[in-house]
């Protein structure tokens, strides 16, 4: 895997390419199904009635997880492919769309009651308008779950690239014997905590949780540590803020 300065989006139809075998690897692979599914559930808590959105939803599993547990769900991918997997999996009826986190949404504002960014944010440059267009549509005092990339992997992975730069790299992934070259945005983590407060959006925790207990041991890294504990992404829980008359921002709920 090498670094780069390449600075272009990766184009809204880039996983179609190899949708159906990203969907199969994600399945029961280590880090979808056994890291990063079970810890949004978590940290989402009870959300029986509650209207969520996943943006970057991709064939639907944390969807079909939340209307599982009586959510009312909403997604979007950039990917067509993905969105046509998604309906297969959820039905005709499911509302999903194809849509760009980097444009304007298709839905009103204050619709959701939550949203969910994960693992997508950190294919892009800029999050000012994605994030800003995920604020619009929740409700103040909605949360946003963001998962990307842990910030620590490229002093540890890639000692090349400046840790305090916003900078591309280029990563090699196999997903079910299908190659793949993913563009990975690395930002520092006060980046990433300006990128939230300048959308609106208020830290209430970060986490760095285990893999979930149910995870086959076969999948667990062979270490003399912990296998159940490693760095690989970093979990984020935001909450919008609404507006006061004055225009300053403040939270609907107490800190």
């Amino acid at each position: 895997m090498t670094s780069e300065t390449r600075t272009s989006q990766q184009p809204p139809d880039h996983y179609d390419a190899f949708a159906d075998a990203y969907a199969r690897a994600n399945e029961d692979g280590l880090f979808n199904r056994w890291y990063a599914r079970p810890a949004v559930l978590d940290l989402l808590g009870d959300v029986a009635g509650r209207r969520i959105l996943d943006a970057g939803c991709g064939s639907g599993p944390l969807l079909a997880d939340l209307g599982e547990r009586d959510a009312s769900v909403a997604g979007f991918d950039g990917s067509s492919a993905m969105i046509r997997l998604a309906r297969e999996r959820l039905g005709d009826e499911a509302d999903l769309q194809v849509a760009d986190l980097t444009q304007p949404l298709p839905y009103g504002d204050d619709a959701f009651d939550d949203a969910l960014a994960v693992l997508v944010l950190h294919y892009l440059e800029d999050w000012s308008q994605p994030l800003g267009e995920l604020r619009r549509v929740l409700k103040p005092g909605g949360r946003l779950i963001v998962v990307v990339n842990h910030p620590v992997i490229p002093p540890v992975m890639y000692p090349e690239i400046d840790y305090f730069s916003t900078v591309p790299n280029e990563e090699e992934y196999d997903f079910d014997g299908v190659s793949a070259t993913l563009t990975i945005w690395y930002r520092s983590l006060s980046a990433m905590s300006d990128s939230f407060t300048a959308a609106g959006l208020r830290i209430v925790s970060i986490s760095e949780p285990p893999v979930s207990p149910d995870t086959p041991p076969e999948l667990l890294p062979q270490s003399e540590a912990d296998p159940r504990r490693f760095i690989g992404f970093l979990f984020f829980t935001l909450e919008a803020v609404s507006q006061t008359s004055g225009g300053t921002a403040e939270s609907t709920v107490g800190s």
